[in-house]
């Protein structure tokens, strides 16, 4: 290592930073459907997502190579610049985490690092190829990918467990299902804690500390991977419930085959060097295996919320980003007044989310599911029930056969 200025000090920090905000952002990627469903208690299933979080930091470093080598031009990027796109991306993740919605981290630091890469150097230091095909592209198969696996994957796991004891296959599937999760962590790790491998590597390039194309060092690689499990252990509490409880409700089948269906996904991804949104993945997983299940409903004003958060974060990320670029431009003391910002609004955010607190303790919690809309009652009415099980009737049904005498149901 040649040098290590206090800018680049400050970038290196402030990307750790983001990593600690994206482990605590997306734990509910790996850990919402398992903690909903009783398979594990929601501390033991942070912990669990900590520790292999971390392992899943060392497996690969394809996707930091995509972030540090190809999306944008490392030549002529400054320390400033990357600092800029972190600040964007580190304040979109709080502010949707502190409305509860699972945006993409992944897609927020994207944006941040385009928008100030564009500042401060134009449109040309984008390589737009790498931006359609590594990550446009993947934002927009994966959730589908996952969606549709995981609903054929809930609708075999009732075929193949119609002649089982309810009790027995939901025991079963909840064990099935902290496997899964354990995968889902795994593949987080090796995705998302690469991220920010990828920008630290070209802060120490555009620095002048690691000669251009080199792969991240020993040490950032560990740190990053701390950061994210210090993050995951922390718990999004917030975005856990929304994607637990207030997306669909899941029974175990179903969350095993959501879990299975989107690490498959990410690992996939991640051995390809796409830069995936895990959170992107696991919300169409959950989706689809809500849909899986004869009457299953998906929360749709929850889900619409969601997209346009998704559609959002790029561009906005982006635009603070270029801001906080254009002001770090004007100097020292610009970059200065943009941590301080950073810091403060930070703390505000944090202020906020203590007037309603989400924890452990009442993460699982929520008020009255509303009842299922247009899709959701069309495409459960022409989705025939799994071979052997009976459902619970719907609202209406029970309300036509109030005079009739009740019969038996098993729910599975």
């Amino acid at each position: 290592m040649e040098s290590f200025s206090l800018i680049l000090a400050i970038v290196v920090v402030t990307a750790l930073a983001f990593d600690f905000t994206n482990g605590f952002h997306d734990t509910a990627n790996a850990m919402a459907t398992t903690i909903s469903t009783g398979a594990l208690k929601p501390k033991v299933a942070v912990a669990m997502s900590a520790v292999l979080n971390l392992v899943g930091a060392f497996l690969s470093v394809e996707v930091a190579n995509t972030i540090s080598k190809g999306l944008v031009d490392e030549t002529g990027i400054r320390p400033e610049v990357i600092f800029a796109a972190l600040v964007g991306a580190i304040l979109w993740n709080l502010l949707t985490w502190l409305v509860g919605l699972p945006s993409s981290s992944s897609h927020a630091l994207m944006g941040g690092l385009i928008g100030a890469a564009i500042a401060s150097a134009g449109v040309g230091a984008v390589h737009g190829d790498v931006l359609v095909t590594k990550v446009l592209l993947p934002a927009i198969a994966a959730p589908l990918v996952a969606g549709i696996a995981a609903m054929l994957g809930a609708r075999l796991t009732y075929r193949l467990g119609r002649k089982a004891d309810g009790k027995a296959a939901a025991k079963g599937y909840r064990t099935g299902q902290i496997a899964s999760a354990g995968l889902v962590s795994l593949a987080h790790g090796t995705n998302d804690a690469q991220k920010t491998m990828g920008i630290i590597t070209l802060a120490l390039v555009a620095g002048g500390s690691l000669a251009p194309d080199s792969d991240p060092p020993l040490w950032v690689i560990l740190s990053a991977g701390i950061a994210i499990a210090l993050g995951t252990y922390l718990g999004g509490w917030r975005i856990i419930r929304t994607m637990g409880k207030g997306l669909t409700d899941l029974q175990p089948q179903q969350g095993f085959a959501a879990q299975t269906s989107a690490a498959t996904v990410i690992l996939a991804s991640s051995h390809l060097g796409f830069s995936l949104s895990t959170t992107h993945s696991v919300s169409g997983a959950v989706m689809g295996a809500g849909l899986g299940r004869k009457g299953g409903v998906v929360r749709w004003s929850t889900a619409t919320r969601m997209f346009v958060a998704w559609g959002l974060t790029l561009p906005a990320a982006a635009l603070v980003a270029a801001i906080a670029e254009w002001v770090c431009g004007l100097g020292d003391w610009g970059t200065a007044l943009v941590a301080v910002f950073l810091i403060v609004s930070s703390a505000a955010i944090w202020k906020i989310s203590r007037r309603e607190v989400v924890d452990h303790t009442n993460v699982i919690d929520t008020d009255e599911p509303e009842q299922s809309g247009v899709v959701t009652q069309a495409m459960a009415a022409v989705t025939p029930p799994p071979a052997g099980v009976t459902e619970e009737p719907s609202a209406a049904v029970a309300a036509a056969s109030e005079s009739k005498a009740p019969s038996a149901t098993t729910t599975v």
